[in-house]
């Protein structure tokens, strides 16, 4: 993935701009490049590299097939991460965080699993049998929960990962993904603290330009990685009936080899010419006597 991360790339696209000097976080120093008309620029170098470890972190996760949680509730993020993870098949969280998202997991479920009651009953004909003013009710409640969680319907479980845009903004899904042990991937620009994430992506996080070109290249690790778990799971299927094969020869063979001793014994058992040739000379001799006397 290294190779395809182009500093040109991320320069034309304004990743390297940070905040103004006097909004730093200095925990960020080691990332910015220098200053420049009050701005700090970031270095692409790093930035590039932080990607391309983040990628392969990503892929490894999607491989396992783990759920990566993407959030971004900014304006200018929203459109862009909600895109690129429903590409890549993950779920998302574009409008406001809800509290307990993670820690709370139980209770969020349930409101998921209310949305889907409200979807069958509109199925099987009870949706209709309720008063005009209960149906709007029900509708509203059901836009709302679309609306916030419908993005995260088909998580059943905890994520493996949360990537965030702007840690500063998403402090409170941060927080509870620290509590859990859950592996943080962020775009962090320089008015933010790096020590709460994990994989630092050193990035301007409030440019759409920037954002779209940090999530292709992030979305297209974990696409990478559900296409390498796709391949290992065909691999076993199509392995199956080699295997089979020389189980059969060997079944086929076991009669061959327990009829060859009984041939063998057949011969060592059979003692009658040895006993007839006892009992004809018997009389033999005895005649013989006879004579010489």
């Amino acid at each position: 993935m290294a190779n395809n991360i182009e500093v040109k790339e991320l320069l034309d696209a304004g990743v390297h701009f940070g905040h103004l000097t006097r909004r730093w976080d200095p925990n960020m120093a080691p990332y910015i490049y220098m200053e420049r008309n009050g701005i700090h620029i970031i270095n692409l170098y790093k930035t590039a590299a932080k990607i391309d470890e983040a990628g392969e972190a990503l892929k490894k996760i999607a491989a396992s097939g783990r759920k990566i949680l993407f959030v971004a509730t900014k304006k200018q993020a929203k459109e862009i991460v909600a895109e690129k993870a429903s590409k890549a098949n993950q779920p998302y969280i574009t409008e406001r965080w809800p509290g307990g998202m993670l820690t709370n997991f139980v209770t969020i479920r349930k409101a998921v699993k209310k949305m889907a009651s409200i979807d069958r009953m509109k199925k099987d004909g009870t949706f209709n049998t309720l008063s005009k003013k209960e149906r709007l009710q029900v509708d509203r409640l059901r836009a709302k929960l679309e609306k916030n969680l419908g993005s995260i319907s088909d998580m059943t479980r905890l994520p493996g990962a949360l990537f965030v845009v702007d840690i500063t903004r998403e402090h409170i899904a941060v927080k509870e993904a620290q509590k859990l042990n859950i592996p943080i991937f962020a775009m962090v620009d320089t008015n933010s603290d790096p020590r709460q994430v994990q994989y630092v992506i050193p990035a301007n996080d409030d440019a759409s330009k920037s954002i779209d070109k940090v999530m292709t290249y992030v979305s297209d690790a974990v696409i990478e990685g559900l296409s390498e778990r796709k391949a290992t799971k065909e691999a076993p299927k199509k392995e199956a009936p080699k295997k089979e094969a020389p189980k059969k020869e060997a079944k086929a063979e076991a009669p061959v080899k327990a009829e060859t001793p009984a041939k063998v014994e057949t011969p060592a058992k059979v003692e009658t010419p040895a006993k007839v040739e006892a009992t004809v000379e018997a009389p033999a001799t005895e005649a013989a006597k006879q004579e010489e006397e």
